[in-house]
């Protein structure tokens, strides 16, 4: 039972998650720099009034897209969350991300054949919710 836990974090893609910009990023995930495309979407809200819990989403129409990321830009360590995707899994994502200060959030679409594709709105967060 103790060799579970071992074996889920071998595949934990540390490097990824400690990037602190988009190409170490990339490069630590086995991948070439990403393309904007309409076909990726990202939702969120304009302005954040808890900066604790910002509810993001990552969304595409391509077809046979194997991996969703959100990424934060100006976080310490950009890669907020990673989705690994099948054929029988919509590629439609949601969650909620801890910024640090107002910054661009990506959607980033990695398809089966490696084309990585993004999409980027810009979050502003207040200070306390407070509007500061």
């Amino acid at each position: 039972l103790g060799l579970l836990p071992q074996a889920a974090q071998a595949a934990w893609p540390q490097a990824a998650f400690e990037a602190r910009a988009l190409g170490d990023l990339m490069k630590a995930l086995g991948h070439s720099g990403p393309v904007e495309s309409k076909d990726v979407a990202i939702t969120g809200p304009d302005i954040a009034e808890n900066d604790a819990v910002v509810p993001v989403g990552a969304a595409t129409t391509l077809p046979g897209v194997k991996r969703l990321l959100i990424l934060v830009e100006k976080n310490p360590n950009m890669l907020a969350a990673m989705f690994d995707l099948t054929e029988v899994v919509e590629s439609n994502v949601s969650t909620r991300v801890k910024m640090g200060q107002s910054s661009n959030v990506f959607a980033v679409a990695i398809t089966g054949d490696n084309k990585v594709l993004y999409a980027a709105k810009e979050i502003k967060v207040t200070l306390g919710g407070c509007g500061g």
